[in-house]
């Protein structure tokens, strides 16, 4: 009985691993492309005013766009080939545990029967006020 529970138990792990590596693993190359090319600096500069009042670098908007359109796990695979300080991250990860992952999730809301707009206002509304508040503490 043990046996079969851990030998199902490291079949679920490395089917988990994979789902998760096929999302993490490429956004995590992007990443590190945008930066040899240049491109992230350009994004950076472009959104480093108002990355500021959160207390982020201008790079740190990659994490919170992928996070937000893509999936939680993209954003974080963004978040790891970044250079960050552990105020930074614990700044993104909280913002992003309010506001990951906007388009399915609103498909989820739209089935439950609760307004798609007003949800996604409250998320973004929170996830910014949010990493204001911690910008401040931290």
């Amino acid at each position: 009985m043990y046996k079969e529970s851990a030998i199902n138990g490291f079949k679920k792990g490395v089917t988990t691993l994979w789902n998760l590596s096929k999302i993490v693993v490429p956004v995590y190359f992007l990443v590190i492309f945008l930066s040899y090319t240049g491109i992230l600096n350009i994004i950076s500069d472009l959104c480093e005013p108002v990355m500021n009042i959160f207390g982020l670098p201008g790079e740190a908007s990659l994490p919170l766009v992928l996070g937000n359109f893509i999936n939680l796990y993209a954003g974080l695979g963004a978040m790891a080939s970044m250079t960050l300080t552990s105020k930074q991250v614990t700044i993104l990860a909280i913002m992003l545990s309010f506001s990951h992952s906007l388009f399915l999730e609103s498909a989820v809301v739209k089935k439950v029967g609760v307004s798609v707009g007003l949800a996604v206002l409250i998320r973004i509304v929170l996830a910014l006020i949010l990493g204001i508040i911690f910008n401040l503490i931290l």
